[in-house]
């Protein structure tokens, strides 16, 4: 285990005082400048390494935290214990630059922040993350320890592109977002037939027993209730077609418009996305690495398909 320093980078114990050391002060001016200039808190890490700088006494590795924590070390500007090693404008211009550099890798638009919240991975169901590479690059991958990951990069504009041509393929060709089915349907079971007869029964003979047959037909009743099914899907599709009406072809994602349409998106670990609406219907963005589904009808010169299979 690497053992932390005591004393900051740059400097060293002489005679019971804070002094300079030469080659470390050397690094630490090299750091700035290097920064300054454009490279990464990595790229800097690798160049100290290859010219054999120790960090502390156990070793001479690197990482970006290093270097960081040397940028943000107030220390360099001198104080009464520690002398000057970094002039004061150089010193701000660097830690201006590092704060414009975090707040733009953490900060990230309504757009995405929306979208993030119902993308998940199409193999395992679980949720899919933005993350961003030592080089300031996002990338969206599948968390899930027992999945795998991505075949290839996910960008950003990759996932906004396939959600707007979808939404502009459904504005264009209203029928990819009908779903069928019926509003609502009742099926009987034989146990339902069989406690019909049995009620039946019981009203066509001399005595009739009220009570039992009135306690027999709630059970029916019940019964029926429970094979009943109700499907909201025609009149999400109704509300799809009406918000998509007439609407403009979109360049930029309307988060308003995705918001009322679609309730998930879902990337495939060969990056194809497919959208789900609110009303369960699928459509696959067909302009990535994928083939075509057996089961899917194309969008009429659009690149996007509707699929009918449901996800996990």
């Amino acid at each position: 285990m690497l053992k932390n320093r005591v004393i900051p980078f740059g400097y060293c114990m002489k005679n019971g005082e804070i002094t300079t050391e030469p080659k470390e002060v050397y690094a630490v001016a090299t750091i700035f400048s290097e920064y300054l200039n454009g490279k990464s808190l990595l790229q800097i890490a690798k160049l100290m390494e290859s010219e054999k700088i120790r960090y502390n006494s156990d070793s001479d590795h690197w990482n970006k935290n290093m270097v960081k924590r040397i940028i943000e070390n107030e220390k360099y500007l001198g104080t009464d214990k520690y002398p000057q090693l970094i002039d004061e404008d150089i010193f701000r211009q660097a830690n201006e630059k590092r704060v414009r550099k975090a707040n733009s890798l953490c900060t990230i638009s309504e757009d995405l922040s929306e979208i993030r919240k119902v993308t998940y991975c199409a193999e395992c169901g679980e949720k899919v993350f933005r993350k961003t590479n030592g080089k300031g690059r996002e990338y969206w991958n599948c968390e899930n320890p027992d999945c795998f990951k991505f075949e290839y990069r996910m960008t950003d504009q990759m996932i906004m592109g396939a959600v707007i041509t979808v939404l502009n393929s459904a504005a264009a060709n209203p029928s990819l977002i009908e779903c069928g089915g019926e509003v609502s349907t009742y099926s009987p079971t034989s146990d339902i037939v069989s406690q019909q007869n049995e009620i039946n029964r019981m009203t066509d003979v001399s005595q009739i027993n009220f009570e039992r047959i009135k306690s027999e037909i709630f059970k029916l009743a019940e019964m029926k209730y429970d094979c009943c099914t109700y499907s909201d899907s025609p009149q999400k599709t109704e509300k799809i077609k009406a918000v998509l009406k007439d609407h403009e072809q979109l360049n930029t994602l309307d988060i308003g418009l995705f918001k009322a349409c679609i309730s998930r998106i879902w990337i495939s670990h060969f990056c194809t996305i497919e959208v789900e609406f609110i009303n369960g219907v699928h459509i696959k963005n067909i302009t990535e690495r994928n083939d075509k589904n057996v089961h899917s009808s194309e969008c009429n010169g659009n690149p996007c398909e509707s699929a009918d299979n449901g996800k996990p």
